[in-house]
């Protein structure tokens, strides 16, 4: 705006500064030739030649420029530039004849023998009504265009010295304004990753201090009620468990006291029931936590953790009689927590070895950050690769298959998405589904 603001006005400055510029010399030229015209009427009858020579000296100096007097028959008297020129016929000169003829011109026109354009001025010498001689300036057009060129060029250093300063106090104002709302955005960008504690520095305008004010109380309401529902997930897993392990002790003791079979297979039922209840309830815990992002980001070597993985589900596999094999080069790396990571690798393992006939083969396969489980399995019905991540929510194979909660798939999306990542499902051509998981770079 301001670039455009001093464009808008030195342009329009400039040409007008060229064109008074230039009247001013048409000006000066003609009334310098008025006065040594009105100067030099007394000293030609008769000639004066010292005289003469010292008004046209002093006169040339002046105007920057050549001053000739020459008589009524064209013959030069008086000449600012050089003396070999008296007695020289300048009647051939355009301006000369018209002077004489009694008007004043004013003309610009090419010198043969300079070899450049010229601005002529010639005024008439009038004594007792009779025009006795002529009064003639020549100046240098591009001596002209030069003092304009230059009166331009400082116009344009002055413009750019404003620009500079107006940049300048422009970037320390801006600075100002944006400094409060850059820390404001630096304290959101901190209570993002989990630090709920951060809050913003109130400065700046009026509007800026309203701005923070109200961005910390927003945060302090977001800290206790996020701490008063950690409380509340806390204690109620807790008072979950208890009644769900005492009730479980009971089917056993029950079951152990002696019972009939069909009532013994009753409640074997109800204890894998409470088990399964159980299982929710820590599963909504973790999911309840999974946003948080309490635990801190670093950078996770992927085939460590497939590796990890694998030795943590050989048993399950070998006792399903399922193959569990891993690929994948060293170096492959993501950001995220190693806690996080593990516990989504675990849901999208635990799944395919559900879904895996005997003898299959499941695939562990880390990549550049991403880590990729193939199985065998039923893979998923059209149209169910989004809604297998969705809470409570289990596909067609899992209404036939195992007996599940319907929240790993959710929670590992939830882990994976904490981390700026991501988890897919997808079939695999030839049968099969493989499931992704996608971590960042870095902690954006």
């Amino acid at each position: 705006m301001l670039v455009l603001a001093v464009i808008s006005l030195g342009v329009p400055l400039a040409l007008s500064l060229r064109d008074r510029v230039n009247a001013e010399v048409h000006s000066q030229a003609l009334s310098q030739a008025d006065v040594v015209a009105a100067t030099s009427a007394d000293l030609l009858s008769p000639p004066r030649a010292r005289n003469l020579e010292l008004l046209v000296r002093s006169s040339g100096a002046s105007v920057r420029g050549r001053v000739l007097i020459v008589n009524r028959q064209g013959l030069v008297l008086a000449d600012s530039a050089s003396s070999s020129t008296l007695g020289s016929s300048y009647l051939n000169r355009p301006e000369i004849a018209t002077a004489l003829a009694g008007r004043a011109v004013q003309t610009q026109r090419p010198s043969h023998s300079l070899g450049e354009n010229i601005l002529a001025t010639a005024v008439p010498v009038v004594h007792n009504q009779s025009t006795i001689g002529v009064v003639r300036i020549t100046q240098s057009v591009s001596a002209v265009q030069s003092a304009v060129s230059r009166t331009i060029t400082k116009l344009i250093l002055v413009a750019g010295t404003v620009l500079l300063l107006g940049l300048l106090a422009g970037a320390v104002i801006a600075r100002q304004v944006a400094l409060p709302i850059k820390r404001l955005e630096s304290a959101a960008r901190r209570i993002a990753k989990g630090e709920l504690s951060a809050r913003a520095v109130v400065e700046g305008s009026s509007e800026q201090r309203s701005l923070s004010a109200s961005f910390n109380e927003m945060a302090e309401r977001n800290q206790r009620l996020i701490g008063a529902q950690r409380e509340f997930i806390a204690d109620a897993s807790h008072q979950l468990r208890t009644p769900l392990t005492a009730l479980r002790l009971r089917l056993e003791e029950a079951v152990a006291v002696g019972v009939a079979a069909p009532i013994a297979a009753e409640l074997s039922a109800g204890t894998a029931e409470v088990d399964r209840l159980a299982s929710i309830v820590d599963e909504l815990l973790v999911l309840s936590r999974a946003e948080d992002r309490e635990l801190q980001g670093e950078a996770v070597d992927l085939s460590d953790a497939v590796l990890r993985a694998a030795s943590r589900w050989n048993a399950v596999a070998e006792a399903r009689g399922i193959q569990l094999t891993t690929l994948g080069s060293r170096g492959a790396s993501a950001w995220c927590a190693q806690a996080d990571l593990d516990r989504a690798l675990d849901v999208l393992i635990e799944n395919a070895l559900h879904y895996s006939p005997t003898g299959a083969e499941v695939t562990l396969r880390s990549g550049e950050r991403r880590i990729e489980v193939l199985d065998r399995g039923p893979g998923l019905a059209p149209g169910e690769q989004e809604l297998v991540f969705e809470r409570f929510h289990r596909g067609s194979a899992g209404r036939q298959g195992p007996p599940g909660s319907g929240l790993g798939l959710a929670i590992a999306r939830t882990l994976a998405r904490a981390w700026h990542g991501d988890a897919h499902l997808v079939n695999r051509s030839g049968g099969g589904a493989m499931a992704s998981l996608e971590f960042a770079w870095s902690d954006r």
